[in-house]
């Protein structure tokens, strides 16, 4: 499995071939992914040719060939955006990292993320501190839902959504011992419903 590095690296130089018709230099691979090392950059360019995902012919600048094979496209294929850290507690500040998980063709569809959990108010539906949850897009949810919800559009959380009678709309822990959220309904938005789940051991 490639690193994000790596990764980063497989990909720029295809979408350098695409758009130029030739292969990147060493340097230009470096420019692009701020590093100053030839030496970095000739190790993820090893590490692809290890993989039999590029080809390097020695003594050329530009020698550099994509191998087309089902490994190439699978790299793109399998991967989600990691699109930040999200609240199973109180909620906090939603931050974009620039990360991908590699995961299953059976989650990889259109308009569908990743989340890392961070707390521990929805553990009585079995969703822990550190577990990755895999959503899709939306802006409306039915009542009982896990949803990502963004509130006053600065904090994000994770929890069962019920839309009450008055118009406000709850937003609910999975652990008795935390509160109910409670807010009106022009502070929340909704981003997304739980469709998956998985964690590493």
């Amino acid at each position: 499995m490639l690193t994000d590095r790596q990764r980063q690296t497989l990909n720029f130089i295809r979408s350098f071939i695409d758009e130029n018709g030739y292969p990147p230099k060493l340097k230009e691979i470096g420019d692009h992914l701020g590093i100053t090392s030839r030496g970095t950059v000739h190790r993820y360019i090893r590490a692809l040719e290890d993989e039999n995902l590029i080809q390097v012919t020695t003594g050329r600048s530009r020698g550099i060939v994509m191998v087309d094979n089902e490994a190439t496209t699978r790299i793109d294929e399998d991967s989600l955006p990691l699109a930040g850290t999200i609240a199973a507690g109180m909620p906090i500040e939603a931050i974009e990292d620039q990360e991908t998980i590699n995961l299953n063709e059976f989650f990889v569809r259109p308009g569908r993320f990743v989340l890392r959990v961070q707390g521990d108010s929805m553990i009585e539906d079995g969703i822990f501190d550190g577990d990755m949850v895999i959503m899709e897009s939306c802006q409306t949810a039915r009542d009982n839902e896990i949803v990502v919800a963004l509130i006053d559009r600065e904090e994000a959380t994770l929890k069962r959504i019920k839309n009450n009678q008055d118009g406000s709309i709850s937003l609910i822990p999975a652990n008795q011992s935390m509160q109910v959220f409670r807010y009106s309904a022009d502070r929340v938005s909704i981003q997304g419903r739980i469709v998956g789940q998985f964690r590493a051991y």
